[in-house]
């Protein structure tokens, strides 16, 4: 199985989002697999195809994270752990990048 390379602006998001972690703002519910997700995206090494799956899959559960009040910089609360976790699998950029269509066709 080969893998894809995460572009910058998901790195970073992931990046970010393992400066919150350790900075205690992911919440108690916060899982290792979200946790893991950062690692693999925040290194930039290759990402199988399962996982990216599980990035849209994710993406497609969570987008009602986004309207919760501290999800946007600026706001009361912000990050939230909704936010958190949003980045922790690539943020926006990492929707976009999972949801492209050359994943479709991909082995």
């Amino acid at each position: 199985m080969t893998g894809h390379t995460p572009p910058q602006d998901v790195q970073h998001a992931a990046q970010r989002a393992l400066s919150w972690i350790d900075e205690g703002k992911a919440g108690k519910g916060f899982t290792d697999t979200g946790r893991n997700r950062a690692k693999e995206l925040a290194e930039g090494a290759e990402v199988p195809l399962e996982h990216i799956h599980k990035m849209r899959q994710y993406f497609a559960r969570h987008t009602v994270d986004r309207d919760a009040e501290g999800f946007h910089h600026g706001e009361n609360g912000y990050p939230t752990p909704g936010r958190v976790a949003w980045d922790a699998w690539g943020g926006d950029p990492g929707e976009t990048w999972a949801n492209r269509e050359k994943f479709d066709d991909a082995d």
